[in-house]
């Protein structure tokens, strides 16, 4: 086990994995950490605030839905932070645009977390160190050495017979080079996923997931992770958060979804969130105000979640303006106060001290949150 870890890995011990979520439709931050202690909240969504007795109290202003309470020991025991007022320098509250300078963490060709994985002394290219849960490899793994999707285990499998597979392996086994070791490298990773998927893995501590494709891409992720197959970045997505109308009703179901799924992966790891962090964003926020229809248009300003090992205290970070009407932004936004390359920089930075930060965010300088 321990040479089959170190050759897919390609870093020797390397154990770090980074899971990256996106909620895709521009997920608003007042809803999922509402500034419950703000009087302006309640004055602005008189219909759609979150009552401040009913909210998760993270500190004297923020709190969270209570419909993340499964959260709640995460929070308590320092392992989940917040960040508020974060967000891009995109200003057009387009869904595309602002997904696609997000994930390319700027203008620079490919993508952040794609040149992360590249530009590091040690630099994987093994065939699993980064998957991509879904159907393509988003934007933001663009330019990795390796990036792999898939929605199953079985999708990582050659289609041909295993003499079809044999005959192919014979022919690259004593092979040199780039070609040879990539070849070589991914013999290996099918070999090891045919072990793993024939084992009926169960989630441990307990850690019970719900049904559903959010439950189901977080539980192959702790199994991924888990089998030590070298994988050091995974990428989910969870859409549906596009509330310009009854935001309540429209985007309920997600925020269970969201906060039961890492509740349970954070069960289900136990010990080896030491390893591993879980970075939840969004392309962008919402208006502050609600609208005539009970929901809210595209803003600016949004909410970044961080999960990993346990800390003294969970965190809200704000560089917080306020809600009155001349700290907001455009038609009345909030602030973008926090860029999310400076959330992003320290974790990193932490994940592979060896990586040229850079060429990972060029052109920008950084301000760690």
């Amino acid at each position: 086990m321990k040479e089959t870890k170190a050759y897919l890995h390609g870093n020797g011990d390397l154990q770090k994995t980074l899971v990256v979520v996106f909620l895709r439709g521009g997920a608003d931050g007042l809803a999922l950490v509402p500034a419950v202690g703000d009087d302006d909240y309640h004055r602005l969504r008189p219909r759609i605030a979150i009552a401040e007795k009913t909210a998760i109290r993270l500190d004297e202003r923020f709190g969270l839905n209570p419909l993340m309470s499964a959260l709640k020991p995460a929070v308590e025991e320092g392992a989940l932070n917040t960040v508020h007022c974060v967000g891009s320098e995109d200003d057009t509250r387009s869904h595309f645009e602002a997904q696609d300078l997000m994930e390319h963490g700027g203008r620079a060709g490919g993508g952040w977390l794609g040149r992360f994985l590249r530009f590091r002394e040690k630099a994987s290219a093994g065939a699993l160190s980064a998957v991509a849960l879904g159907t393509a490899v988003p934007e933001s793994l663009r330019g990795a050495p390796s990036a792999t999707a898939m929605r199953s285990i079985n999708d990582f499998a050659f289609s041909g017979s295993n003499d079809f597979v044999r005959s192919l392996q014979s022919l690259y086994q004593k092979q040199s080079g780039v070609f040879g070791a990539r070849a070589n490298d991914t013999f290996r990773a099918l070999a090891r996923l045919r072990e793993v998927h024939t084992k009926d893995y169960s989630p441990a501590n307990g850690a019970e997931y719900s049904s559903g494709r959010f439950a189901t891409d977080l539980r192959l992720a702790a199994q991924l992770i888990k089998a030590r197959l070298g994988v050091e970045a995974i990428t989910l997505d969870l859409g549906g958060w596009d509330s310009h109308i009854s935001q309540g009703p429209a985007i309920t179901p997600n925020i269970t979804r969201l906060a039961d799924g890492l509740a349970a992966f954070r069960q289900d790891m136990g010990a080896e969130m030491k390893h591993t962090t879980v970075v939840v964003m969004s392309e962008f926020g919402r208006r502050v105000t609600e609208n005539s229809v009970l929901g809210t248009d595209h803003g600016r300003g949004g909410v970044m979640f961080v999960m990993g090992q346990n800390g003294s205290k969970g965190r809200t970070i704000a560089n917080w303006p306020g809600l009155a009407r001349e700290n907001l932004v455009g038609p009345g936004d909030l602030p973008v106060t926090t860029n999310y390359r400076d959330v992003l920089f320290p974790i990193l930075s932490e994940h592979a001290p060896d990586a040229d930060m850079a060429k990972v965010f060029p052109d920008h300088k950084p301000e760690p949150a």
